[in-house]
């Protein structure tokens, strides 16, 4: 038996996941499901039940209750904590369980969702429990004439949570984006509507769970599983939700700010990009090459901050590439579930066929192909969405495969001279989101991540996560930052209490 088909058996009882709402699982008012596609085998493992807009209005009716009446966001710090440390604790307990789910459901490598991505989640929580007790308020003392008399004053600074939040999350990695919003949110004292993606709602509804065995009271989390139009909609909408947090793709992202705008929610946007990844003559050749690997397939390239155009200089562009392609060719497409593969497949079939169509138009382009990805011929991955990494080496930036974003294992090689030549065809996109450069030269690194546009720069690494640090790009990337104070900014208002007293 394979590791997939072992997977399937654990996850027949998957038969009908309900809404979470109000500390309940309920099915959507008008009973309507949709399938739950398994994106490596091609099966349906569970039937979703697609909520609309009176599930919203009673999801948000839950969470506003919550919110005006309830005792969480009147809770201590110290309170919220606990809970949430709780909450961590029980994703490291059920990380067997949580990273099947989640590789099943998103096609993403078991090793990967163990390993990182669950332990992540588990991370998220334990922070912002930290965060939040260790968030300071002001205080300010001053002495101001008011009528007619000198008068001591204290302002005071309240840092409180902003009410109800909808939290949007993308499919490539539900888990971890939902604590990733939920954690801070709820940390915070707001109470919350989550909407994530249709594709892969099964361990968010998991996390609600969770959330309430670890105490969160009833409507402080509900999650509304279905489709953008009738249910994320809807939900941005609601006069009754006073901020939005989203992670997704450059198109509805702006809807959801144009939505949001009528009643002037916070919105923080945090959504595609095309990420310029700099090799320099004098670069630790095998350091780069396995972190530009790693920065461009991690999950078949379906990753918003993945290094989808790489830059190498002319000096080491030769042997760089050989031993590039040489590690690219060596990556293993196959079944998800099992802890040899490298790449899993694509979300959904729809989605790949839309990479291919970039890959097909680059080659009618007359677009330089290395190296070609196609669908496995293995017979066991037929049914799957798989497909092999494909590397192009456009003539420049001006070229589609170049400068829109694919979402797949689809990348540009380029060779540049000079730095001031890197920055300016690095810059050469609507998107800002993240960007990596290898050098030995700690002030070439600086050089460029200071003249770089983009919210993130990496120098000599891909993705190393201190939890404390700003997440976010600009451009088309996105509006606003998340992680450590930004998120805890995001989620909570400041609100002034000046107190004027008598003076001696």
């Amino acid at each position: 038996m394979s590791a997939h088909e072992a997977t399937l058996g654990r996850a027949r009882d998957l038969t009908h996941a309900k809404l979470w709402i109000d500390g309940a699982s309920v099915d959507a008012l008008d009973g309507a499901t949709y399938d739950d596609v398994d994106p490596a085998g091609g099966e349906v493992f569970a039937q979703i039940a697609r909520g609309g807009g009176a599930d919203v209005d009673r999801a948000v009716t839950a969470a506003r209750r919550a919110f005006d009446m309830g005792p969480w966001p009147r809770a201590t710090a110290a309170q919220r904590a606990k809970v949430l440390r709780k909450l961590a604790e029980l994703l490291v307990e059920h990380r067997e369980d949580l990273a099947q789910l989640e590789s099943r459901d998103a096609g993403k490598p078991f090793r990967e969702t163990a390993d990182r991505d669950v332990p992540r989640a588990a991370e998220n929580c334990a922070f912002f429990a930290g965060a939040i007790e260790q968030r300071e308020q002001s205080a300010f003392f001053d002495r101001k004439p008011f009528l007619g008399r000198e008068r001591e004053i204290v302002s005071i600074v309240r840092e409180e949570p902003v009410g109800v939040c909808a939290l949007l999350t993308p499919w490539n990695s539900p888990l971890m984006q939902a604590t990733w919003k939920i954690a801070p949110a709820i940390a915070a004292g707001n109470t919350c509507v989550l909407k994530p993606s249709e594709l892969t709602p099964l361990s968010t509804l998991r996390l609600a769970e969770l959330c309430s065995e670890a105490g969160v009271p009833d409507g402080v989390v509900n999650v509304v599983t279905g489709f953008g139009p009738a249910a994320g909609a809807p939900l941005v909408a609601d006069p009754r939700v006073d901020a939005v947090a989203f992670t997704g793709s450059e198109p509805t992202g702006i809807a959801i700010n144009t939505a949001a705008a009528a009643t002037l929610k916070k919105v923080t946007l945090e959504l595609g990009g095309k990420s310029a990844n700099v090799v320099c003559d004098d670069a630790d050749l095998e350091l780069a090459v396995e972190g530009s690997v790693l920065a461009m397939f991690r999950h078949s390239g379906q990753v918003c901050l993945a290094g989808t155009r790489l830059y190498v200089q002319g000096g080491i562009y030769d042997r760089f590439l050989e031993r590039y392609l040489e590690r690219v060719r060596a990556l293993r497409v196959g079944d998800p579930q099992s802890r040899e593969s490298d790449l899993g497949p694509l979300i959904t079939p729809q989605h790949r066929e839309r990479v291919e169509r970039f890959c097909a138009q680059a080659e009618d382009e007359g677009v330089e192909v290395l190296l070609r990805g196609t669908r496995p011929g293995d017979p066991a991955l037929a049914r799957g969405n798989y497909l092999g990494p494909t590397i192009f080496a456009p003539r420049d930036e001006s070229q589609t495969i170049a400068h829109e974003e694919v979402f797949g294992p689809v990348l540009s090689v380029f060779r540049f001279d000079a730095l001031d030549e890197v920055v300016a065809r690095a810059n050469a996109t609507r998107f800002g989101l993240s960007s990596y450069i290898w050098t030995a030269n700690v002030a070439t690194g600086l050089r460029f991540a200071q003249r770089v546009r983009a919210g993130m720069c990496w120098i000599n690494g891909y993705f190393l996560r201190d939890l404390r640090q700003p997440f976010g790009g600009v451009g088309m990337s996105g509006l606003g930052r998340e992680g450590g104070r930004w998120s805890l900014d995001f989620f909570t208002e400041p609100k002034l209490v000046c107190i004027s007293y008598g003076s001696e």
